[in-house]
């Protein structure tokens, strides 16, 4: 336990990069058992709301730390770069539990699942490009603040040298087997076969969008149901003598 507590002491950025990442998922576990299971809304928001003031504490931890004359090491860098993708990716990992604890536990639908192939999964994957683009993009904006706003050059050499280059790779590595890969990837082209149990003929609503009509007329609104038959006597035939 001593060595566990030493090595803390000598890597307090690293150590508190684990506790962030650790606090994040607590928090959101916490928010969904509030939400589904406890049915506290309230206390839900508050502590999914609360998952990005890990990522104020990471950075105000870097910031004090070099400003105090300390010398940047990878594990800053790291901070950086998990503090971009914290705040690129955290919404969309928030979704994906929240869709997948309402379907197990409120009855709601399943969760989506990426495209596989044609123009949805382009898509997906100049989405997910964005995404990954403003991750690094904030990450190199927190290395340039620790660099040279912060500290100085010299003691953050490992920063901008060497980071923000690397960043920059990871970006161009994600275009290449994301959005470029899609377009020249005949099988990603193609669009979704659709299921034979779900032929065009019967698909639904099919017949009747051929026919003119919007939807089928048992779940078209009732008001349009009434309109639609609003010129029909409905009244019964009178009795003959």
């Amino acid at each position: 336990m001593g060595n566990f507590f030493d090595w803390i002491t000598e890597n307090p950025m690293v150590a508190l990069i684990a506790a962030c990442e650790v606090g994040f998922w607590v928090l959101l576990g916490a928010g969904l058992l509030a939400r589904y299971l406890l049915r506290w809304r309230r206390t839900s928001v508050a502590l999914l709301v609360a998952t990005p003031a890990l990522d104020v504490v990471l950075l105000t931890a870097a910031v004090i730390d070099i400003g105090n004359g300390g010398h940047a090491t990878t594990a800053h860098a790291l901070g950086a770069a998990y503090l971009g993708f914290s705040v690129a990716f955290g919404h969309s990992i928030i979704r994906w539990a929240d869709q997948r604890a309402a379907h197990r536990f409120a009855g709601g639908p399943p969760p989506q699942r990426p495209p596989k192939r044609g123009p949805e999964r382009q898509r997906h994957e100049w989405r997910e490009w964005a995404k990954c683009l403003v991750a690094c993009s904030i990450g190199v904006a927190v290395l340039a603040l620790l660099s040279f706003v912060v500290g100085t050059p010299d003691r953050t050499e490992v920063l901008w040298s060497s980071w923000i280059p690397r960043l920059a790779t990871i970006t161009a590595i994600w275009f290449a087997v994301g959005p470029l890969w899609t377009l020249f990837d005949p099988k990603k082209q193609t669009p979704e076969p659709i299921p034979e149990d779900q032929s065009a003929d019967q698909a639904p609503n099919a017949q009747w969008e051929r026919a003119g009509q919007h939807t089928h007329p048992a779940t078209a609104p009732k008001a349009a149901r009434c309109s639609a038959g609003a010129g029909q006597d409905t009244r019964p035939p009178a009795n003959e003598a």
